[in-house]
């Protein structure tokens, strides 16, 4: 049995986002029947595209033809879920949007996965990365040497979009077991931007500085060796640095140091040395975490991705064998079964799928967000792990925050712990003590999840593997995040996010060929994987409906390493080689990247011959139709480049956006982070929410990941103090007074 086992979804969506949360459902059991149009998906020649429509069926729909509209209504009818990107206002026109269907089909989960957002002047543009980022002020959030908005080769929001898409999607599932009732949701782009990026912080602060693209700081950031190769050294805390101190044998060096020196040079100093292998070598015999920078080509076949059956291999009919990442997260009852390529849906198939199914009556209940009700333990620290119970609490669950007495290590990050771990009540709990664990395992009793990023082992050490959780509660789904995997080699190593960037080829793609490799600002694996993590939790919980009990689930940082590069990993002999950047990446080409104008940064997000020329008019461009007769693929720096540049650099944005919209020629202003916090679309979106924190003051935040008609989202409150509400939360799970008095003594819990 699959998690998603006779569920139909039908996917009229194109491109990225929307195909890739329904290969998700997909990868879990649903029947999916992609709609696409006479021309097919606008995606349909990137290699991507076979992997984000695995295990569909596809059919050729014109909705703006009557007679097919109607097939496509009669397929919504039969449907469990149904998925749209239309820009806002035409799907009203169509009679597709979620409250028309909705009223009709009482049951449908309506997904509407819009580009940017659900108004505002750019909602109409189709999907485009660079667009989006800038628009959110995430490009000006990228480390770079050159004061400009950066360019990211991966599409890291536009993946982020399609996992909450299928979060959403399987919570609005879960809350219909409850009531009888689909709804209509809503995840936008500015939605994944708010999960990807998390854009907190404090009101009257200004934007968040670009930093370096090698890392800020001397103990979490990369370092040339002296064969010219690279590592990432990844001693976050002060524990890892100190054995770093020891592998390195600073001390003795820093006796030689001035009384003010740069530590970041000196580390530069020492590892040019020694060969990368040989200071990889040093570093692991002291257990400091880091990890060589290596090509994304030879990730695929990496020891911690096919160990844990992390690739995955089809044949195709004209391409051959095709090599494509496999399903990112493992539920050990209800696993994934990836079934094949895409193949072309029959006319039974079709017939049978459009056949609506009797609607047991709806059961009444009130509407309330979609996780309302589930009770989640939280072992989670730093991001990954305590990220996905953020996500879970931003739907609607009552997480609980379980910290020792030394607290997570990520609290001294402050307004980083506060954008984490919003949404949850505190506990403070010893762990490592028998009475602390038994008290532990009577909260397991009550409780629906808990969420862990431990190191492998950890859990069973500790006593609270899945095994002995299921002895004392059989519906506990107990959800496990790793680095690199549970088998293999690697399995026990420490994980950081930039490890993977740099051990899955990130940081060398977005670097680009013979050029520095780059860290990404933002934590793309650890968001990532929290955000996988939290949709297995949701499939698991869906399962045990049916089932009626728990299950363990896992994921790892390596698996969402793979996943967000999705279109790059998928390959055959002789793909086309996927794109890469530069030294501070600017676009893909001329007429796809970032501009300077005299007051601000524009994005251009040409595709077509028709936009190209329509640009050349509204600039007072000069015979670019005769000059570069391969317009769309001109050098993102080469004379036609230089050429718009020169024609924009004295103009300002304002009026130049406003002749190239007139135009019809796709492009958006780049925001730096404090003008993207005062732009009206993005409030009125609901992309931001004002709070304020009792240590922090006024802070501005990401209201929701998703939008849900019968229940809403959004964090009932901002992150707990250490232990906040032990008292409260341990009287709900009916310990008794003197007990909590006898823990108390015993310095087994404890508040602050």
């Amino acid at each position: 049995m699959t998690a998603f086992e006779g569920l139909r979804v039908v996917d009229v969506s194109q491109g990225l986002a929307g195909p890739m949360a329904t290969m998700l459902l997909a990868d879990f059991g649903a029947e999916v029947v992609k709609v696409e149009p006479p021309g097919g998906d606008r995606l349909r020649d990137a290699p991507g595209y076979l992997t984000w429509n695995r295990g569909k069926a596809r059919t050729v729909l014109d909705p703006e033809t009557a007679e097919d509209l109607e097939v496509l209504k009669d397929l919504v009818g039969g449907a469990d879920v149904a998925v749209f990107d239309h820009a806002p206002g035409r799907l009203e026109a169509l009679g597709l949007d979620g409250r028309t269907l909705t009223a009709r089909h009482p049951r449908l989960v309506h997904l509407w996965v819009p580009p940017f957002g659900v108004s505002g002047p750019w909602s109409a543009l189709p999907e485009h990365h660079g667009m989006l980022v800038g628009l959110t002020g995430t490009a000006f959030r990228q480390g770079s040497y050159a004061d400009q908005p950066i360019w990211h080769v991966m599409p890291m929001v536009l993946h982020g979009q399609a996992v909450m898409a299928a979060g959403a999607a399987a919570a609005a599932l879960k809350d219909r077991f409850r009531t009888g009732l689909g709804q209509a949701v809503i995840v936008s782009g500015a939605h994944a931007n708010a999960e990807i990026a998390g854009p907190l912080g404090l009101l009257d602060a200004p934007g968040m500085m670009q930093g370096h693209p090698l890392g800020g700081s001397a103990s979490y950031r990369l370092y040339q060796c002296g064969d010219g190769e690279w590592l990432f050294l990844a001693t976050l805390f002060p524990h890892f640095f100190e054995r770093a101190v020891e592998a390195l044998k600073l001390r003795e060096r820093v006796a030689g140091e001035s009384p003010i020196f740069d530590a970041g040079l000196l580390i530069e100093r020492v590892f040019r040395e020694k060969t990368r292998a040989e200071w990889l070598a040093v570093l692991a015999a002291h257990d400091v975490p880091a990890a060589p920078v290596s090509d994304r080509a030879d990730w695929l076949n990496s020891g911690p991705l096919t160990d844990n059956a992390l690739r995955l291999t089809f044949d195709h009919p004209e391409l051959g064998p095709v090599e494509m990442p496999g399903a990112p997260i493992k539920l050990a009852e209800t696993p994934a079964s990836v079934r094949g390529l895409m193949r072309e849906a029959t006319a039974e198939e079709l017939k049978a799928f459009a056949r609506p199914r009797p609607a047991p009556e709806p059961a009444g209940g009130g509407a309330l967000p979609p996780l309302a009700g589930v009770k989640v333990l939280d072992l989670g620290t730093v991001i990954a792990g305590a990220y996905a119970s953020c996500i879970l609490a931003n739907f609607g669950a009552d997480v609980i925050k379980i910290e020792s007495a030394e607290g997570d290590p990520f609290r001294p990050f402050g307004p980083g712990f506060t954008n984490h771990n919003r949404g949850k009540r505190g506990l403070g709990l010893n762990l490592k003590d028998p009475e602390g664990r038994a008290a532990f395992l009577d909260l397991a009793r009550g409780a629906d999840v808990v969420v862990d990023n431990y190191r492998l082992g950890v859990r069973r050490r500790l006593g609270i593997d899945y095994e002995v959780l299921r002895a004392v509660n059989p519906r506990i789904v107990s959800a496990s995040i790793n680095a690199y995997g549970s088998t293999g080699a690697e399995a026990h190593l420490p994980g950081f996010d930039p490890l993977l960037q740099a051990r899955s080829g990130m940081m060398a793609a977005q670097g680009g060929p013979g050029e520095e490799p780059v860290f990404h600002s933002v934590a793309v694996n650890d968001v990532a994987t929290a955000a996988v993590a939290a949709f297995g939790v949701i499939a698991a919980l869906n399962a045990r409906e049916v089932t009626g009990r728990g299950q363990n689930v896992e994921t790892c940082l390596a698996a969402q390493s793979a996943l967000f590069q999705s279109a790059a990993l998928t390959t055959w002999t002789g793909a086309p080689a996927p794109p890469v950047g530069e030294r501070d990446c600017i676009g893909f080409s001329a007429v796809d990247r970032y501009y300077p104008c005299a007051d601000g940064w524009i994005t251009l997000g040409l595709t077509t011959p028709g936009q190209a020329a329509a640009l050349e008019a509204a600039l007072g461009g000069d015979d670019w139709g005769r000059r570069f007769p391969d317009v769309l693929n001109q050098p993102r720096r080469g004379d036609l480049a230089r050429e718009i540049a020169g024609l924009l650099r004295a103009r300002r944005r304002s009026a130049v956006l406003a002749a190239l919209t007139a135009a019809g020629v796709p492009a958006t202003p780049v925001f730096r982070g404090d003008e993207a916090r005062g732009e009206q679309w993005l409030w009125e979106s609901g992309f931001f929410e004002l709070r304020r924190h009792p240590a922090w003051g006024d802070m501005i935040a990401s209201r929701a990941f998703a939008d849900f008609s019968r229940g809403g989202a959004g964090f009932t409150r901002l992150d707990p103090d250490l232990g906040e509400h032990t008292v409260e939360v341990l009287r709900e799970f009916g310990f008794d007074m003197d007990r909590i008095r006898r823990l108390a003594d015993a310095r087994l819990i404890f508040r602050g």
